[in-house]
């Protein structure tokens, strides 16, 4: 979830202002100011729920390879659609290069005696062979 998010309805807008806070660091400043700790029964915050699990796999993740929660949040930050899977988002069906390698609009599977010498699409060859 982004840090400000319009609600589906597009009535309401979620603010999390400090989605880019790491949770330690809101962990030691609330126990330096000595904010109360409310128990929540919707945030997670019970034992063996997935959001727990995640936490865990992220941890481990971290202590194998510094900074690869740093990567993550950084590749949800710089995102395309078309390096997405959601087909409602990109055209990925119509999608092909052109000879240039730029993007073309043309369906994988069109009738191939339609198109131009242009619009063929690309043929892949093992490393070390022609043709």
């Amino acid at each position: 979830m982004p840090p400000k998010l319009l609600a589906d309805d597009g009535r309401n807008i979620v603010i999390r202002p400090l989605a880019y806070c790491r949770e330690r660091d809101l962990a030691k400043y609330a126990r330096l100011r000595d904010f109360p700790l409310i128990p929540c029964d919707l945030c997670g915050s019970q034992e063996n729920l997935q959001r727990q699990q995640i936490k865990a796999m992220l941890a481990e993740w971290e202590k194998k390879s510094p900074g690869r929660s740093n990567n993550i949040f950084r590749a949800l930050q710089n995102v395309a659609p078309s390096q997405l899977a959601d087909a409602g988002l990109f055209d990925f069906r119509n999608l092909i290069l052109d000879r240039a390698g730029a993007r073309a609009p043309y369906a994988f599977d069109a009738d191939e005696t339609s198109r131009s010498s242009v619009e063929q699409p690309l043929k892949f060859v093992k490393p070390g062979r022609t043709g």
